[in-house]
């Protein structure tokens, strides 16, 4: 008996099993949009007589305008929301004792502050003094939520014309100035607006004819300087200061003479008898370098 085998081939597919669900992912976070510009409310501007404005006189009504008013109109302050207690002649310390706490009453949101050549002409000038004054002013407003926005000097042997001697001594005050203040803007991290590298600083136009105060248009370079600061800082500036100037007076060729006979030869008469003592050491330490 003979038996057939019949051997059927068969072909097995393997069928592919479903790709495994992707594991769910967590929502992406949304993109952090720019935080929005804080806007000033209340400005309050500290310091001696370039924060009262001297140099940019109004017509019509007397007074002065100066940087202040200029920066309160950029940022959209109002007339209630501007303080400014400065006075001529104040020093690092008048600001501390005396105009801290009118500004502090009135809560300001940013506060300038102009102040520190009067202590570089008096005999008594102390930079630790005014290095430690100025850390409890910008510290007492910083904790109050004040923006404070301090400047650092020019050379103002450069602009003011003073004996060769009075020039020297005058250019190295401002630098031992420039130096406590340096050091106070980089411990506390406040913005700080440099007069030396400012844009047109030692331009005749920007100096009134005392060459002490700034003229309009120096208080207007003041103001936008001032503001890029503030904007940099996150506040909005809507109405930028313009260097065009208008509303001011030019003083007249007679107000420059009665300004030179009745303040300018009593005060650099008054200011240099008492910074020739310190221009007589500088004169010394200059001799005796030569000399070796």
């Amino acid at each position: 008996m003979v038996f057939r085998v019949t051997v059927i081939s068969v072909q097995v597919t393997q069928v592919p099993q479903p790709a495994a669900s992707p594991e769910p992912r967590e929502p992406a976070a949304p993109r952090e949009s720019a935080a929005p510009l804080k806007n000033a409310r209340r400005l309050a501007v500290l310091g001696d007589s370039t924060a009262v404005g001297l140099g940019d006189p109004l017509p019509h009504r007397g007074g002065w305008r100066g940087v202040g008013p200029l920066v309160a109109e950029a940022l959209g302050v109002g007339e209630d929301g501007y303080l400014n207690p400065s006075f001529t002649g104040a020093r690092m310390n008048c600001v501390l004792s005396q105009q801290l706490p009118l500004v502090l009453a009135h809560r300001p949101d940013v506060a300038l502050m102009v102040v520190g050549m009067n202590d570089t002409l008096r005999p008594d000038f102390d930079a630790a003094r005014i290095s430690a004054d100025l850390t409890e002013i910008i510290r007492t407003l910083a904790a109050a939520g004040t923006t404070v926005v301090p400047v650092r000097f020019h050379d103002h042997g450069k602009v003011f014309r003073l004996p060769q001697a009075l020039k020297r001594a005058l250019s190295a005050r401002v630098a031992e100035l420039n130096a406590a203040i340096d050091s106070v803007v980089a411990t506390e991290g406040v913005p700080c607006l440099d007069l030396d590298t400012m844009p047109g600083a030692y331009d005749l136009t920007a100096w009134s004819v005392d060459r002490l105060h700034p003229s309009e248009l120096g208080h207007r370079m003041l103001a936008v300087g001032f503001t890029a600061l503030l904007a940099d800082a996150g506040f909005a500036v809507p109405e930028p200061v313009s260097l065009t100037c208008s509303g001011g007076v030019e003083p007249s060729a007679a107000g420059h003479f009665g300004w030179l006979v009745a303040k300018g030869v009593p005060w650099l008469w008054r200011r240099g008898r008492e910074f020739l003592p310190y221009a007589a050491v500088i004169m010394w330490r200059s001799f005796r370098g030569h000399a070796g």
